[in-house]
């Protein structure tokens, strides 16, 4: 049987947009040569396949530019979280053969954060944008309802599906 993909040159270095990005930035001496990365899993599971992605994405890239991953527990509900989660992934990160810390063994805590470590820095940010904003600028919009959902010209969509993806809070994380 035989493949339809030509071989790859093994000498050559693997590319993508975000390499492209880093090697601009390193040109150019943005961020002043520096190049750091994070990988935030929330600690309420094991991690699946697309989080071992993004381990290896933002682990390597930090490896293969001399820089650095920040391992940051977004430790933000605590009803679900677990001690458990945590070293299983911890464990998990070691096991794809990535460290964060710089101590012999590489999993010192200088580069292990939780979120929850910030909650007040974090809410004091929150007051001083809220006060710099002043209380014009404050204001209550009514959420948009997918009443139309009939109307649009997915039809095929139900009311009850267009309800939900209204509701629906996009994040952008590790996992």
């Amino acid at each position: 049987m035989s493949s339809s993909n030509p071989p790859r040159d093994s000498a050559a270095p693997p590319s993508n947009f975000l390499r492209q990005i880093i090697d601009d930035d390193m040109r150019t001496g943005k961020w002043g040569g520096r190049v750091a990365t994070r990988f935030p899993p929330e600690p309420n599971g094991y991690l699946h396949i697309g989080h071992a992605k993004s381990i290896c994405l933002n682990f390597g890239l930090a490896r293969d530019y001399n820089g650095v991953c920040h391992l940051r527990f977004d430790d933000t509900n605590p009803v679900k979280e677990d001690q458990e989660y945590v070293d299983s992934i911890l464990d998990a990160v070691r096991w794809l053969g990535f460290r964060w810390g710089t101590d012999r063994e590489g999993d010192g805590d200088e580069h292990l954060y939780y979120a929850s470590d910030y909650f007040d820095r974090l809410y004091e940010f929150g007051e001083h944008l809220i006060r710099k904003a002043g209380p014009t600028s404050i204001r209550s919009r009514p959420t948009r309802r997918a009443s139309t959902a009939a109307a649009s010209p997915n039809r095929g969509a139900s009311r009850r599906t267009a309800s939900a993806l209204s509701r629906r809070t996009w994040t952008c994380s590790g996992g």
